[in-house]
C-alpha cells in the first residue's frame, strides 16, 4: 500500500498555536478545516488537526464524510448540529461522528473558536482490530449515533486531548522524514495505528461511563431549531417550501427562517439541500443498480439537470464519476 505524508500549517485568525498536519488525503468534506492541502493519492487513511485556533472567513458548511471523526471542543463559544440535534459545547467535550451523518458547527462571531480533530478510515484499521481481537473498538461510532461525551476536561478529557496531540506530532515527524529522505520509516505506519489504537481504547471506555443521559437544556430557539431540522429529515425528498414547513410547524415564515438561521448558522434550504446531498452519496455508492434519474428523484431533486449541476458544484466531478470512485473504494 502506497502512502503519502503532506504538512501545512493553518493561519486561521489570530492562533497562539497550531498544529495542522494531514497523513494522506483522506477525501474529507468538511469545512471546519482548511482546505489548501497537496493533492495525495487515494489509500491514505488519516489526518489529525490539533488546536486549531479561530474562525475563517469563508462560512461552515453542513458536510459529511466517509471517515470516522474525533472532536475535541477546547474553548470558545460554538453550537453543534449533528443531524436534527443541537449541542451547546463546553471545554473538555468529545463528538464521535460516523461521518456520513450530517453535521456542522457553529461557532458565534467573534468569539474564540478552538478544537483539535482526527479523521481516520475504519477500513484502514480494520485488519489489525481484527489480529488484537477488537473489532468493537469502533462501536461507538457506529451504534451510539454520533455521541457527545462530556468530560469537563477531567482526567479522561486531557488524555484524548494528549492522545490527539501524540497523533498530530507523529504525523509530522513522519512528514518531515518523507520530505527530507524521499521516504517513510518501515515503522511510521505501525506506529501510527498503534498510537490511534490506544486512543480508541480509552473512548471506548468513557462511552461506557457515559451512556447516561446527560442533561442538555433546550432553549426555545433550540427546541424550534431541532424541531425545524427534524421536519426537513423527514420531509427533503419531497417538494419543500418554507410556507410549508412553516404551516406544519404552526410558525410564522418570518420566525421559522430566522430562528433557523442563527441557531444553525444556516438556512432552511441549505439544510435542505445539504439533506438531498447527502441522500444522492448514499444512494450512488450502497444502490449501484439506481440509475441516476432514480437516484434524483430518489434524493427531491425535480430536475436530473439541476440535480447533476448542483452535485458537481458540490462534490467537484459528476455523479458518475463518484459513484466508480466510491465503488473502485469498495472492490479495493
Amino acid at each position: 500500500m502506497l502512502f503519502k505524508y503532506g504538512s501545512d500549517k493553518i493561519d486561521v485568525g489570530k492562533c497562539n498555536e497550531l498544529i495542522a498536519l494531514t497523513f494522506g488525503g483522506v477525501s474529507v468534506m468538511n469545512d471546519h478545516i482548511p482546505t489548501s492541502y497537496p493533492e495525495q493519492p487515494m489509500g491514505d487513511w488519516i489526518n489529525s488537526f490539533y488546536r486549531v485556533h479561530g474562525v475563517e472567513a469563508r462560512p461552515f458548511n453542513f458536510h459529511s464524510h466517509h471517515e470516522y471523526e474525533i472532536y475535541f471542543f477546547h474553548s470558545g463559544d460554538c453550537r453543534y448540529l449533528i443531524n436534527n440535534r443541537i449541542y451547546d459545547l463546553q471545554p473538555g467535550d468529545i463528538i464521535l461522528l460516523d461521518g456520513m451523518t450530517l453535521h456542522k458547527p457553529n461557532p458565534q462571531p467573534g468569539s474564540t473558536y478552538i478544537r483539535s480533530m482526527i479523521h481516520f478510515s475504519p477500513i484502514w484499521l480494520k485488519e489489525l482490530l481484527v489480529i488484537l481481537g477488537t473489532p468493537n473498538l469502533l462501536d461507538p461510532f457506529q451504534k451510539l449515533n454520533n455521541c457527545l461525551l462530556r468530560t469537563g476536561y477531567d482526567e479522561a478529557g486531557i488524555c484524548v486531548d494528549e492522545g490527539i496531540k501524540r497523533i498530530s506530532t507523529l504525523i509530522a515527524n513522519q512528514a518531515a522524514e518523507l520530505q527530507q529522505k524521499g521516504e517513510k520509516s518501515d515503522t511510521s505506519e505501525a506506529e501510527i495505528k498503534l498510537e490511534l489504537v490506544q486512543l480508541l481504547v480509552k473512548i471506548y471506555k468513557m462511552s461506557h461511563k457515559e451512556l447516561a443521559q446527560h442533561s442538555n437544556k433546550r432553549t426555545e430557539k433550540e427546541h424550534h431549531a431541532e424541531g425545524i431540522a427534524s421536519w426537513i429529515n423527514g420531509h427533503y425528498t419531497e417538494k419543500v417550501s418554507l410556507d410549508r414547513l412553516a404551516h406544519e410547524m404552526n410558525l410564522s415564515k418570518y420566525y421559522a427562517s430566522h430562528v433557523f438561521k442563527e441557531v444553525t448558522g444556516f438556512t432552511v434550504m441549505e439544510y435542505v439541500m445539504g439533506c438531498r446531498f447527502n441522500q444522492v452519496k448514499y444512494l450512488l455508492e450502497m444502490e449501484p443498480e439506481q440509475t441516476l434519474g432514480d437516484v434524483s428523484r430518489a434524493s427531491g431533486f425535480e430536475s436530473i439537470a439541476h440535480f447533476s449541476r448542483f452535485f458537481k458544484e458540490k462534490a467537484g466531478i459528476t455523479p458518475s464519476q463518484y459513484r466508480k470512485k466510491r465503488l473502485k473504494i469498495g472492490i479495493s
